[in-house]
């Protein structure tokens, strides 16, 4: 066996600075020193020959000095350095001095301390010279009887690697360690007995198994852990030997050890798809995510149980479970809701949706009480969003939904308003028998809106459905008392004045409808007096937002006026009455515009309000046929055109979902046969216990390009020159949170180089996380480094450094070479993802980076050019296609990205073709990207700088 191919075991981190020590003095210490520094030369040697140096001439001094001590630093020493000294001649042949070893190790074996005899069995495994372990073995037998569980724990894992190295010197090895697990008491040891005899004799494994089928559940977790594994290997391998062994994992699940739960539950959903055992394998998800604490495990069991979902044959079961995934939601971490109420939503169906709206109710509901939590919001917000998508997917459901959440229009929290606001809106639409309900709720809550958006799209949804006499009045009166005293100006002038003292301050309060003599509806306001006060927050809501200089609301105002009063003209009959209300609703609009004009409010109306309140007013005084088709027919028709389009495309998207997941068999397909298939293509029979731990070592084998090589060759990047002394050329793989740099050093000089190290330097969130070792290279030689660093955000990163070396025989310093920076690609980190408008929006406010780029390409079409940007970005476009169609000389398109980090990057694409400079001129525009970290804009942008161009092929 050559040097290189030498296993190595054990790794000791050195110091490098430190001067090595010569042999005699290491000689002198270990033969006449005391025991601490025989201790320190003996760790002094261990590190010499870990560094490469052979020092044979102190191998029978240890032997003599060193060896008989009982010292147990000393013992533990000893191990190590029996396990990395040479042990045979050049030729191949056992060092004679290796049998005193032996011998001392013999009586290790037979120590009275059990810390000794299992260190020893430890270091046994190690061991690969037969001839070391022979004399050996009646000893380790021995110790399979002791006493204490530690040495019988390590005599099993002795056994078993040297029945799997060398099994002529144990051959009954399986025989003797299922005796042995029979007659075990203690977990760790029939574990170890166990894993054994799956890897040995697994039919042996098998039969112990019978045997104890009906006690599994008294077994230990790591006993459990190692049978579920093996029902898992033996039922994949054999499909028939499924019915013989599935109760047991049916038994497994009852565990009381989660890891055991999981990895049961995993198992049968694996081995069978009867509908009874994917709903015990669902609760038992269920069940765990209940009763584990840690979030992260609650979100990586509720994966699974979204992966079964995805299942077609499995929904159906997991919809009767909704109200048991429903007891999730109290959990207060806001992303494990959010996933549970995405995964209730996905398997609602008419058979569950009302008690599903039922429970729901009652969360939002919890929410009022509670407001100390910083996600409370956040979490009402999603349950207005759920209830909306059941009330739209379920309409018998609106009715018992919209009263609840009529209420969080008054809400301070405006996210949760709008979601609200916006659900009234489709709903009003959409259910024409909701209509009335709907409206009198609105009346009853719109005094107490508090911002000045969801008032803006109250007003809006009362002026568009208010079809009564009565409602029409109604609003009439809603926006009278919300107005306060009119005209404004003057009462407000008059207040300031002190005029009207504060004692006899005149507000007007809750206002009744009265019915006059002659049957028409009359408005009273009941006045009051109020105590004292100078607060602003006195004033009535919208006066507030008038004198805050908030216009566009009076805009707003304006056109909602005019629509109730155009279509108060149309019910009424008496003239009388119809001037009496246009007028009132002309009055205030004047008094508004009277307000914007003066000096009183924070800011003066906008010339684009003052137009729109002036068209009202004209409107009004005209009342023109056309007019009150625009007003009131054309607006609702927008409306009506914009939720169809949006209902069209999610059922659209539900049905791609739904596309996607049947699992459809053609009639030309062709049959595969399991014992024809080549190991890569076994991907339906991978193994989950092997995936899980590949995962575990960052060895996940992604699913390269069509040419893997083709791939693989992209990615290494040539660090020096053909003619530098030193070649270097390094392939980056990117793995999640790892770079691994896999560097080609080759030696191009006749000189033999000497402590030949890649010296590496990160700039940006990138950490090295070990310093490769130096290297001896002979004249023309190469060898491999690699070099692992770890990523901590998603930026570009640049790795940079330079290799130095010691030509041997030179006097002259050391010498080096400057590699060429390696820059890490941001899109090794970046996935497209998904987000609604609003959420978009609310992100684009928020994020404070921005980077604009301006469009510098050679691309002649729109659509090429945004599809283009996508591939190159791995972003998604939200603007739906319909959107997008046609063509007009300009496009403007959302994209959205998340990184593996949970980080969000928003880009606005925004380009037109310019008509004249003819049909072969090259898009133009601007991308904006907006990112929370300052690193992720620029990085996007640098990547859409570099890509902007089509490359020819």
């Amino acid at each position: 066996m050559t040097a290189a191919e030498n296993v190595c075991y054990t790794l000791i981190n050195v110091p490098m600075d430190s001067e090595p020590p010569s042999e005699l003095s290491l000689k002198n210490d270990l033969e006449k020193g005391d025991v601490k520094s025989k201790t320190e030369a003996l760790k002094k040697v261990i590190i010499m020959i870990l560094n490469g140096e052979k020092l044979p001439g102190l191998l029978m001094t240890i032997i003599r000095f060193v060896l008989p001590l009982q010292d147990h630093t000393i013992k533990k020493l000893l191990l190590v350095f029996w396990e990395i000294v040479p042990k045979t001649t050049p030729d191949g042949r056992l060092l004679h001095e290796m049998i005193l070893v032996c011998d001392a190790y013999r009586k290790d074996l037979q120590h009275p301390n059990e810390f000794i005899r299992g260190s020893t069995l430890r270091f046994l495994c190690k061991l690969k010279e037969a001839e070391l372990l022979e004399p050996l073995m009646p000893a380790i037998r021995a110790c399979l009887e002791h006493r204490h569980s530690y040495v019988r724990r390590n005599a099993v894992l002795a056994i078993y690697t040297i029945y799997r190295n060398f099994e002529h010197l144990i051959p009954d090895a399986p025989e003797l360690i299922h005796d042995f697990l029979v007659n075990e008491k203690d977990a760790s040891c029939k574990r170890n007995a166990f894993m054994m005899l799956i890897h040995a004799d697994q039919d042996r494994a098998l039969d112990y198994l019978s045997t104890c089928i009906d006690q599994v559940q008294t077994f230990g977790d790591i006993l459990q852990l190692v049978i579920v594994e093996l029902i898992y290997k033996v039922c994949h391998a054999n499909p028939s030997e499924r019915a013989r062994f599935i109760r047991c994992i049916y038994n497994l699940l009852q565990s009381s050890s989660p890891a055991v739960k999981y990895e049961a539950a995993g198992t049968l959903v694996t081995l069978s798809s009867a509908p009874t055992a994917i709903k015990a394998a669902a609760q038992c998800y269920i069940d765990l995510i209940i009763k584990e604490s840690d979030n992260n495990v609650k979100l990586i069991v509720l994966d699974r149980l979204i992966e079964l979902k995805e299942h077609p044959a499995h929904e159906r079961v997991l919809q009767d479970l909704v109200m048991d995934i429903l007891r999730v939601l109290s959990t207060p971490d806001l992303e494990v809701r959010k996933k549970t109420l995405q995964l209730a939503l996905d398997l609602v169906s008419s058979r569950n949706v009302e008690e599903l709206v039922i429970v729901l109710k009652k969360e939002v509901i919890k929410t009022n009480n509670v407001s100390e939590h910083e996600d409370t919001d956040k979490y009402r917000q999603l349950l207005v969003r759920t209830l909306h998508s059941c009330s739209v997917r379920f309409p018998d459901m609106a009715a018992n939904v919209i009263p609840v959440l009529m209420e969080f229009l008054s809400d301070n929290n405006e996210a949760a308003a709008a979601d609200v606001l916006e659900f009234v809106r489709e709903a009003i639409q959409r259910f024409d028998n909701l209509r009335m309900l709907i409206v009198e709720k609105m009346l009853e809550v719109f005094h107490a809106i508090k911002s000045v958006k969801i008032y803006r799209g109250a007003l809006w949804i009362l002026g568009e459905y208010c079809s009564t006499k009565e409602d029409i009045q109604s609003v009439m009166t809603e926006v009278r008392r919300s107005l306060g005293e009119i005209p404004i100006v003057e009462s407000e002038i008059k207040k300031e004045a002190g005029e009207l003292k504060p004692e006899e301050e005149i507000t007007v309060g809750p206002v009744q409808k009265l019915v006059t003599e002659m049957g028409t509806y009359a408005t009273q306001s009941a006045l009051s007096s109020s105590r004292p006060t100078k607060k602003e927050e006195d004033r009535p809501p919208l006066r507030g937002f008038l004198l805050d200089g908030d216009f566009f609301v009076a805009a707003s105002l304006a056109t909602t006026l005019t629509k109730v009063a155009l279509r108060y003209v149309a019910l009424v009959q008496e003239k009388k009455k119809q001037n009496s209300f246009v007028a009132e609703a002309m009055l205030l609009m004047a008094t508004i515009l009277h307000l914007g004009k003066s000096s009183l409010p924070k800011k003066p109306i906008t010339d684009d309000d003052v137009d729109r309140i002036s068209l009202c007013l004209k409107v009004l005084s005209e009342c023109s046929p056309l007019m009150n088709d625009i007003f009131n027919k054309e607006c609702r028709q927008s409306l009506s055109h914009m939720l169809s389009a949006k209902l069209e495309e999610e059922k659209l998207s539900q049905k791609k979902e739904s596309e996607k997941r049947n699992v459809t068999i053609q009639p030309d397909d062709p049959i595969s046969f399991m014992q024809l298939t080549a190991k890569n293509e076994m991907n339906c029979k991978e193994d989950q216990f092997q995936l899980s731990l590949l995962a575990a070592m960052g060895n996940t084998q992604r699913k390269e390009a069509a040419d893997p090589l083709a791939s693989k060759l992209n990615k290494v990047t040539q660090l020096t020159g053909f003619s530098d002394p030193v070649y270097a050329e390094a392939y980056v793989h990117v793995n999640q949170y790892d770079i691994v740099l896999d560097v080609l050093v080759v030696n191009q000089t006749s000189d033999t180089l000497q402590n030949c190290t890649l010296e590496l330097a990160t700039l940006g969130d990138l950490k090295l996380v070990e310093k490769p070792s130096p290297l001896t290279l002979a004249p023309h030689d190469f060898a491999n480094i690699k070099a692992n660093v770890k990523v901590a955000s998603t930026e570009n990163g640049i790795i940079f450094g330079n290799i130095v070396y010691d030509v041997s025989g030179a006097a002259s310093d050391r010498n080096c070479v400057v590699l060429s920076d390696i820059h890490i690609d941001i899109m090794d980190y970046i996935q497209p993802a998904t987000c609604t408008d609003a959420e978009f929006r609310q992100m684009w406010a928020e994020f404070e980076w921005e980077n604009k780029v301006t469009v510098n390409t050679n691309i002649i079409d729109l659509n090429e050019y945004l599809q283009h940007i996508l591939k190159s970005t791995n972003m998604k476009c939200l603007t739906p296609e319909k959107a997008l169609s046609g063509y007009c000389g300009f496009m403007a398109a959302n994209l959205y990205a998340r990184s593996i980090f949970g980080e969000d990057a928003l880009a606005n694409v925004s380009i037109e073709k310019p008509i004249h400079q003819g049909p072969e001129a090259p898009v133009t525009g601007h991308i904006r990207i907006r990112a929370k970290s300052q690193g992720m804009a620029l990085s996007l942008g640098d990547k859409i700088n570099l890509s902007q161009k089509k490359t020819s092929i």
